[in-house]
């Protein structure tokens, strides 16, 4: 009995890291119709978000597409822009989130001084320099969206590895550096 649990326990992250894998091709795909059409194309007819901006961590070689929304549904298949908070590159934190076993589980290896590089459905690009790294209580994160320059917060789940959902977030702070 223990053995079958654990198979399907095991059938199940394969499953969830399988789906996140193909959705990201559907998302490449309706991120480069969103970028030469200038309107957001959905990745599945009946999807309910749509790509909004692409990050990438050069050094690590690392790129994400990022949904409108970080809701649960969105964030099934990649990171979320969060609600309430400024787009990219505008002025304010801008803050996106995906889950530390999937999208961003490279979070963890980001170092101060990297450069994250944003692209938004417009086709601006931004440039942002990573300057902290810090862990939060997801509740009292103190990440305020306000503010008159732009900022970049990525955020996971933390610790990394964990099996379980928890209360703390790894947030990466950026500070923008330009716009080509």
């Amino acid at each position: 009995c223990l053995s079958l649990v654990a198979a399907a326990l095991f059938g199940q992250g394969l499953y969830i890291k399988g789906k996140a894998v193909v959705a990201q091709v559907l998302l490449e795909r309706a991120w480069a119709a969103t970028v030469s059409g200038g309107e957001p194309v959905k990745p599945w007819s009946w999807a309910d978000t749509w790509p909004v901006a692409k990050v990438e961590v050069g050094r690590l070689q690392q790129s994400a597409i990022v949904l409108h929304s970080a809701s649960g549904q969105a964030m099934a298949f990649g990171p979320g822009h969060m609600l309430g908070t400024p787009d990219p590159g505008a002025p304010g934190l801008s803050v996106i989130a995906a889950h530390r076993d999937t999208h961003f589980r490279f979070l963890e290896h980001v170092v101060i001084g990297d450069t994250v590089r944003v692209t938004t459905g417009d086709g601006r690009t931004h440039l942002f320099r990573v300057s902290e790294t810090r862990i939060v209580d997801a509740a009292t994160s103190g990440l305020d969206p306000h503010g008159t320059v732009p900022r970049l917060a990525l955020v996971t789940c933390y610790p990394f590895g964990a099996l379980t959902e928890g209360p703390l977030r790894y947030v990466v702070l950026a500070e923008h550096v330009s716009a080509l």
